[in-house]
């Protein structure tokens, strides 16, 4: 694909996701607009084989060593020059010439690739929520640093992103942050704790990667949202209220301290916000799918239930604590997450986890982005712990 001065150049992290290959076949729609330069996937390096010889990236990262180099010939005759290692995410992600990094990562590790593209004063569309949820403070401070901007990818953020444009955001009262419910939105306490894997997997309104299907299953996805939008908007987090709406129709709300309230709508398909990401701030035409509210004929909102739904609850009680808790909690369930789903541990057992771990953890402000990654790794080794425990 050739370069053209029209085009915008875009790092690709997490690129053999649901995200980066949503945002993949946005760019395949756009050609004339956007242009890969930079890949990066921790483990699917097939499918990152396949996707650089379509888009034929200057350079790919791969995280696993081993799979580097079985598979550095196959990039090197594609022209695509391979890094590796524990710095290739933050190299890519600063990589000469680049103008948008999209970060698509799952969990933690998607932090330093953040911290750093900002700090470098290149704007950052953001779907991994963990940036922000475990280093909010340090992940501002960069943006303020480099002049560099964040652009909200999942659909939540972009929709309260799209809402406030031309908005006073010192008139903002609060943010209405919807979600569907997930899979066990009307299941008894009892039956939602031994949901299986495949249960929890069944999404009823969105295709996304287990991590985050699960994460939807349990709430902690809406939990993590709320710490991302106190940071994304600057607004305390008793003003972010989860309001689940089972049809996914509306994306999210805010209410200004007038009493109006504007929200955005549109199909639950994560390419409609991508695509508004990439091209802020213009708005490109798509043949993605439309809203026909005459088809949907009614939409529908209920408070969540913190009760059958524990991880919400501690989402929130993390998020006022503040300083490393966060982090504690999104470690902690990463771990449950994995042992979960490699079915060590019953579905109702992940809140359980997360609880023991952070009533483990003794919070502090953290001195530094290391301190944070401490208490992140403590985390992870406690986490796993109880997980075994059994």
């Amino acid at each position: 694909m050739r370069s053209t001065s029209s085009q915008k150049k875009l790092i690709l992290l997490g690129a053999t996701g649901s995200i980066g290959q949503n945002c993949l076949d946005v760019v395949r729609r756009h050609p004339e607009r956007f242009r890969i330069v930079g890949m990066a996937s921790r483990s699917r390096v097939r499918e990152l084989l396949s996707a650089a010889a379509e888009f034929h990236p200057e350079v790919v990262a791969i995280a696993d060593p081993e799979a580097a180099e079985t598979w550095r010939e196959q990039f090197l005759a594609l022209g695509a020059k391979v890094l590796t290692g524990t710095d290739a995410l933050v190299e890519i992600a600063t990589w000469p010439g680049a103008e948008l990094v999209v970060n698509g990562l799952v969990g933690a590790v998607g932090l330093l690739p953040t911290y750093h593209a900002l700090r470098q004063g290149r704007d950052v569309a953001l779907a991994n929520k963990e940036s922000l949820v475990v280093g909010g403070a340090f992940i501002a401070a960069a943006a303020r640093a480099g002049g560099a901007s964040i652009i909200p990818i999942d659909s939540e953020h972009s929709a309260i992103f799209q809402c406030l444009q031309g908005e006073d955001s010192g008139a903002l009262r609060r943010i209405l942050l919807t979600g569907s419910g997930g899979p066990f939105r009307t299941w008894p306490p009892e039956r939602i704790y031994q949901a299986t894997v495949d249960e929890a997997l069944a999404h009823p309104n969105w295709v996304m990667g287990p991590k985050i299907t699960v994460d939807s299953a349990s709430l902690m996805n809406k939990g993590l949202e709320v710490i991302e939008a106190h940071w994304l908007f600057e607004l305390p987090v008793e003003r972010i209220e989860v309001l689940i709406h089972p049809q996914s129709i509306i994306h999210s709300m805010v209410e200004f301290e007038d009493g109006s309230i504007k929200a955005q709508l549109g199909m639950p398909d994560m390419r409609v916000p991508i695509q508004y990401a990439l091209s802020y701030p213009e708005r490109l035409k798509s043949d993605f799918p439309k809203v026909d509210l005459f088809a949907i004929g009614h939409l529908d909102f209920e408070p969540p239930d913190f009760g059958r739904f524990p991880a919400l609850a501690l989402a929130y009680a993390a998020a006022r604590e503040g300083g490393t808790s966060p982090a504690v909690l999104n470690a902690a369930n990463e771990v449950a997450v994995h042992a979960f789903l490699q079915r060590r541990i019953p579905f109702g057992r992940i809140p359980e986890i997360i609880e023991r771990t952070l009533a483990a953890h003794t919070s502090h402000e953290p001195a530094d982005l290391e301190d944070l990654l401490e208490a992140d790794r403590w985390a992870r080794q406690r986490a796993e712990e109880f997980a075994r425990e059994g």
